[in-house]
């Protein structure tokens, strides 16, 4: 559990506490003759002041925390694709996506996500589904098609597609 949630809970959890010690004890005040309706409602309001800082604060950090959580799980997976691709230097995407337990979109989300990050260099042909992974440098040098062998111009950076083909390469 991230720190935000726990930061989060404890605070829910002492507003609450807050709240029902103080429910006990204005009613026990009442309830004895030691405290008037008036004396009570202002109790009341003393008391809730603390209460809805606390509850609304845990609120909002075990909501952020949620946030930094899903933030990081796609980090995590996005590492993984990286490492299985660069390890492996090709693989089926379909085998990815079992292994990732992803879907085929979300591993070709992860794939334009970590080239817009600039941290992966490699083509693909969606429609035989194989990623490569290859060094920048030899992309930039390659004027064929690793696919179909048409003409090629890999400039720039981000993502060229094969006009023959649509094998699209991803460079930094």
């Amino acid at each position: 559990m991230n720190s935000g949630r726990l930061i989060g809970i404890i605070s829910l959890v002492a507003g609450l506490g807050i709240a029902v010690l103080g429910g006990v004890y204005i009613a026990v005040q009442v309830s004895s003759g030691l405290m008037l309706a008036g004396g009570a409602v202002v109790a009341a309001v003393v008391i809730f002041i603390p209460v809805a800082v606390l509850v609304g604060f845990g609120i909002l950090m075990i909501q952020r925390g949620g946030q930094e959580s899903a933030q990081e799980s796609t980090m995590q997976k996005q590492r993984q694709l990286l490492d299985i691709v660069k390890s492996r230097g090709q693989i089926n995407i379909d085998d990815v996506a079992l292994e990732m337990r992803s879907s085929r979109d979300d591993i070709k989300d992860m794939v334009y996500q970590l080239v817009g990050l600039q941290v992966f260099s490699g083509y693909i042909n969606w429609d035989n589904g194989i990623l490569y992974s290859a060094e920048a440098s030899k992309l930039r040098e390659l004027q064929r098609c690793e696919n179909c062998g048409g003409e090629i111009k890999l400039v720039g950076k981000g993502v060229v597609k094969c006009r023959f083909c649509g094998t699209e390469y991803f460079l930094p």
